[in-house]
This record gives structure tokens, C-alpha cells and sequence, in this order.
């Protein structure tokens, strides 16, 4: 028996969200695995306020790799491995089966979820154990058995219980503009807002650990890069210098902060040590030199750069003897906004290929230049991606407002967060938070 995701349950500014996200399928693969999930039994007084089932049914169908049967089609409803018979799910066509319970002893906050996952052509049990937590932690559990299944099956870690952040815009261009950087659930559930000003926020980003987060913040009219606990909501501003301060992004062992500034001059980028604030130069060019980020080991960073007259994306070492640039992108009419994926050879970002196209989010593969493109609709913008590697999720247009859309990695699965108001845009996927 174990506890769990006690760390993901945090005290934030203001826990009343009004952008509520309400994820939507767009595009799935032509056959999904079959999966049974059957609805817990709940030994206790009362109504839950989480369906664990819906919630792992929810997981595994928008990532488009499942499809759930319904309950109604059931021929039975075990919740325990004494209570499955093989033959009734072979009949059914599904090849995997999860059951489970829910119980609450008396006059305990706690309740334990007890699962039990099956491989149906095998006849073999995969797992099962028990998960204790609070009634409030339904849906962490839930997402924590998701990922159990999703890896058993798929050989790929599951990223259920991992965190976006975003930011919410509303009446922008008005007297009444207003910014908000919210945090939620991957698929946009339990929204909160760790930040609401009059002014923009821009350019979120996590620390590898997940407590903290930097962003760009214009609350004294001048662009300053701030650093934020989640918990405590306690937040220090980091820089302070004339003109540009954007595009803060943490080094991959939570050490150094790589920005851009223009307090010498045309924007560059520059790294600051965290522990000592020693600030380095990292490029000095007359041209704009932006969005940095880091490559998977920390030893360089990939930047934009209109170095040769259109946007294109580089990469320098960082710590070497000498800063020497490399150019990583030549066959588009526009390349930005790039990011390694965890794998360190394929490289996502947002392409142009032609001036009359639209910006669309490719990847890149640096060994083979082997280049695919994962999306087709218009604006598409600030790609981050999900921290087991298998999706994207990125800011784009639809109906005349700001909404999230994910891809995975070989274009064939899509899903949308659209929100109930304002635009949202600049997603930032969280790392693992265990």
C-alpha cells in the first residue's frame, strides 16, 4: 500500500480559475487497442465526487491510442480478479480488462483505490495494487493508474498526472485587459491561477523539478523576468535591465536560467547562474538572436536567430572554449521556436516553409534532416513538449480565439483545449513530478 501525489495537492495565490479548459478529440489512429475499463465498485455512504473509471477511460481515449467499451455493453461486472471470466471479454474483442474498488473505513479521510489490470488474450493479470490517498486525490489516482496501464501496454512512460501551464488573456487591447497565468491538469481540469495582472504575462516556464516557474511579467510597464513558488506563491524578480528581459527558460539541471536581453545592445541571449548571479553573454550579433532553450543534456542551447535575414534556428555550446554557432535549419523560408525533444536528436519547431504558407509545428531529425510536419491549421505557435516525449501541445487559432491543440509525435493523434473565455496561448508541459 502506498501514498501518493501528496506533493501535487499546493497552496497557490487564488484557486478560482475562469478559464475553465474542456479538452476536445479532434483526431485519433484508425484502430485503438480495445480496453475494458470496468466502473469501480464503491464500499461506502454516499456519492464520490471523482469516477476514477471516467477518469482513466478519459486518459487513455485522448491520447487516441484506446477505445473504451461502454459499461452498457458489458456482459458482467467484476471488480476483483476472483470475478473475470476471459471468455466473456474475448467476445466482447477486448484486449485488455481493469477492475477495481473503492473503500473508506469508517470515520477515515482516507480512501483505498485497489486495481487490477489483465491482459485478456493471455489470460494473465499485468498488475494491481492499492492506492491511498484523499477523497480530493480521485483523480491523482486515477491518472497514476492510467499511467500504469499506458506504460504496460505501449512501453512508453505515461505523462497523465503531469501539469500545463498558460496564459489567459481577455479584452486585450481594451481599458480592461486582463492577463492570467494559470496552471491545470494535462487535459485542462482543476485550473488555478498562480498570477492575474492588468498587464501581459508572457513566456512561462517550469523548473525540472516542477516547484517553481519563470515568466515574463510587464506589471511595472517594462518587460522583467520574475521567478515564482508554486506552493507558497512567494516570487522574486530576477532581472532589472534596460529595454528587452524575455524568454526565461531553466537549464535541465535547475542551475542557470537562459534569457534574452537587449542591455548591451540587439537582443542576445544570456545564462545567469541561479546560485551566484553571474550573468554571461552567450551570442553578440547585431541581429536578433531569441528563444533560447536547452538541449537535453544542458551542454548547449538552441536559439533563433534573423542572422541571415530570415528566422532559422542555431545551436551553441555552452562552456566551451569558444562559443561557435551552428545553423541547424536550412530548408524552410522561416524556422523558430525550437525545442528538443527528450530523445536529443529530433527538434521541434514552428516552420514556414515557403512565405505564402502558414507556420506550421514540425519535427526535425539534426542526423538524418528528415523533417515532418504534424499540423495543418493556421498560427500555429509556441510548441512544448510532454515530458515522456509522445505529444506536443501548442498554441494556434480556432473560431477567432486562442485555444491549446496537442499532437503526438507522428501527427496521427490531435486533441483541443479550447477555453470558456478569453485566448489562451504560450502552453508549457511540466516536467515528471516523481
Amino acid at each position: 500500500m502506498r501514498k501518493i501525489l501528496s506533493v501535487l495537492i499546493v497552496f497557490v495565490i487564488s484557486f478560482s480559475a475562469r478559464a475553465e479548459l474542456s479538452i476536445q478529440i479532434t483526431q485519433g489512429i484508425d484502430n485503438p487497442i480495445p480496453i475494458a475499463v470496468v466502473p469501480f465498485s464503491w464500499d461506502g455512504a454516499g456519492v464520490l465526487s471523482e469516477d476514477v473509471a471516467d477518469v482513466v477511460v478519459g486518459d487513455l481515449e485522448q491520447v487516441g491510442e484506446f477505445r473504451a467499451l461502454s459499461p452498457g455493453n458489458m456482459l458482467s461486472m467484476p471488480s476483483e480478479a476472483s470475478e473475470v471470466f476471459y471468455n466473456d471479454w474475448r467476445t466482447l474483442a477486448q484486449d485488455y480488462l481493469l477492475v477495481g474498488t473503492i473503500n473508506r473505513a469508517p470515520g477515515s479521510q482516507l480512501v483505498q483505490v485497489q486495481y487490477e489490470f489483465f491482459d485478456v488474450n493471455r489470460e494473465l493479470k499485468l498488475a494491481g495494487e492499492v492506492l491511498t490517498g484523499s477523497v480530493a486525490q480521485l483523480r491523482d489516482i486515477g491518472h497514476e493508474i492510467s499511467n500504469i496501464v499506458y506504460e504496460l501496454v505501449t512501453g512508453t512512460r505515461g505523462a497523465f498526472d503531469t501539469q500545463i501551464l498558460y496564459v489567459v488573456a481577455e479584452n486585450e487591447g481594451t481599458e480592461y485587459n486582463n492577463f492570467r497565468l494559470e496552471k491545470a491538469d494535462y487535459d485542462g481540469q482543476r485550473p488555478q491561477v498562480l498570477l492575474e495582472s492588468g498587464e501581459p504575462i508572457m513566456s512561462p516556464s517550469w523548473s525540472p523539478d516542477g516547484q517553481d516557474v519563470a515568466y515574463v511579467s510587464f506589471e511595472t510597464d517594462l518587460p522583467r523576468i520574475y521567478i515564482q513558488n508554486i506552493a507558497s506563491g512567494q516570487r522574486r524578480q530576477i532581472t532589472n535591465f534596460p529595454n528587452i528581459n524575455s524568454s526565461p527558460v531553466w537549464s535541465p539541471d535547475g542551475s542557470m536560467l537562459a534569457m534574452v536581453l537587449s542591455k548591451d545592445g540587439s537582443p542576445d541571449i544570456y545564462v545567469q547562474n541561479l546560485n551566484t548571479n553571474e550573468l554571461i553573454r552567450v551570442t553578440d550579433h547585431p541581429a536578433i538572436d531569441t528563444e533560447p532553450s536547452w538541449s537535453t543534456d544542458g551542454r548547449s542551447i538552441v536559439f533563433m536567430s534573423d542572422r541571415t535575414g530570415q528566422p532559422q534556428i542555431y545551436q551553441m555550446a555552452i562552456g566551451a572554449a569558444s562559443y561557435e554557432v551552428e545553423r541547424l535549419t536550412y530548408d524552410c523560408f522561416q524556422c523558430m521556436k525550437g525545442a528538443f525533444l527528450p530523445d536529443g536528436v529530433n527538434l521541434v519547431h514552428v516552420r514556414r516553409e515557403t512565405r505564402q504558407s502558414q507556420y506550421q509545428i514540425s519535427i526535425l531529425n539534426i542526423e538524418t534532416l528528415r523533417v515532418i510536419s504534424l499540423t495543418s491549421t493556421s498560427l500555429d505557435e509556441s510548441p512544448s513538449v510532454a515530458p515522456n516525449g509522445s505529444m506536443i501541445m501548442y498554441a494556434t487559432k480556432f473560431d477567432g480565439r486562442g485555444v491549446l491543440d496537442a499532437v503526438s509525435i507522428d501527427g496521427r493523434v490531435k486533441f483541443r483545449l479550447p477555453s470558456s473565455r478569453g485566448d489562451v496561448r504560450e502552453p508549457a508541459w511540466s516536467p515528471f513530478f516523481n
